[in-house]
This record gives structure tokens, C-alpha cells and sequence, in this order.
């Protein structure tokens, strides 16, 4: 008899807590942060990862002023950020690697309740829109009409189909309907 080789098990991960300033109108949601953010407790920690780049340029700030700094700068541009995920099982930093049976998807009727502010949402990438499609109540769906809920491109550095100019003219977006 041969012996299997046997992978090592996927491990849990959690999400962060949201950042969300009381009068947010925008939430970016990913669908679970990556090794390297979880290591260093901040989103879009991989320094391959576009995400503060096209904020940067979006919103006029230094990239590379520490994180609570970042932070502060979208939540007073009213954006907020969370992930669709509370937690999962995952093997490693890839969507492709989330275990779909173990998903548990974040509270969005309190969060929305909170901060009743907010009219659009955000997908950094597919898979975040999809997990929250299948995931996310139909109730909650309901209460953003038409294009108030959008994917945009991948931020990951795993998505190159795009590159970072490209990325950014598409996430200028967000700037649209924060002038709404």
C-alpha cells in the first residue's frame, strides 16, 4: 500500500474589527486579510498590494505614513473598511484557498444599523462580492439599489491581469459618489 502525502490542514483565520468613522458613505469590503496583514494586525499590509497606493492617489496622502495615519485619512473622506468574512479556514493568503464550508460571514445587520450613513459598497475583487451574494441576508442586499453595491478590481497583488494605473482610473470611482 502506498502511502498518501497528506497537505497540512488549512488554518482558521478571523478578520479584523471594521474601521468605520461615524459618518462613513462608503465601505471597501475584502473578503479576508492575508498572511502578511494578519502578521502586522493592518489591511492591505502585503507591500506588493496596491490598496493604499490608489487611496494615496485618490485621497492626496503619503502611502507610506504609518497605518493609523492611512486609516484616519479614508475615514475622513467617509470610507470605511471590513471584510465579508469573520472567519474562515485558509491555507495560506489566496481567496482560491478559503475553504467554503468553514466561511462565517461578518455581522452586516449591526454594522449597517450603526452606521446608517452608508449608501455603497465596495468589492476589492471578486471574491469578496461573491462570498457576500451568497453569504450576506437578502434584507440587506435590498437596501443598495442598483450600483450602490460594486466590484472593482483586485488590489492583491495575486490579480496582475491588471496593472496598478489601470487599477487606480477604476477605483476613481469611489471619488463619484462620495461627490454625489
Amino acid at each position: 500500500i502506498r502511502a498518501r502525502k497528506l497537505l497540512s490542514p488549512n488554518s482558521l483565520v478571523h478578520s479584523f474589527n471594521p474601521i468605520v468613522a461615524a459618518d462613513a458613505r462608503v465601505l471597501i469590503l475584502g473578503s479576508m486579510p492575508g498572511e502578511r496583514s494578519l502578521r502586522e494586525s493592518q489591511y492591505y499590509a502585503h507591500p506588493q498590494n496596491s490598496f493604499w497606493y490608489i487611496m494615496s492617489c485618490l485621497f492626496d496622502f503619503d502611502m507610506n505614513s504609518d497605518y493609523e495615519e492611512r486609516c484616519t485619512r479614508l475615514q475622513l473622506r467617509k470610507v470605511g473598511l471590513w471584510d465579508v468574512l469573520q472567519s474562515c479556514e485558509r491555507k495560506g493568503s489566496l481567496d482560491s484557498s478559503i475553504n467554503n464550508v468553514s466561511i462565517v460571514a461578518n455581522d452586516f445587520e449591526s454594522l449597517l444599523y450603526s452606521y446608517s450613513g452608508i449608501t455603497s459598497i465596495l468589492f476589492n475583487g471578486a471574491k469578496a462580492e461573491l462570498v457576500f451574494q451568497k453569504y450576506v441576508s437578502v434584507d440587506i442586499k435590498r437596501c443598495f439599489p442598483g450600483d450602490a453595491l460594486q466590484r472593482l478590481p483586485s488590489t492583491s497583488p495575486a490579480y496582475a491581469a491588471m496593472d496598478r494605473r489601470t487599477k487606480l482610473r477604476k477605483w476613481s470611482v469611489i471619488q463619484e459618489i462620495l461627490d454625489e
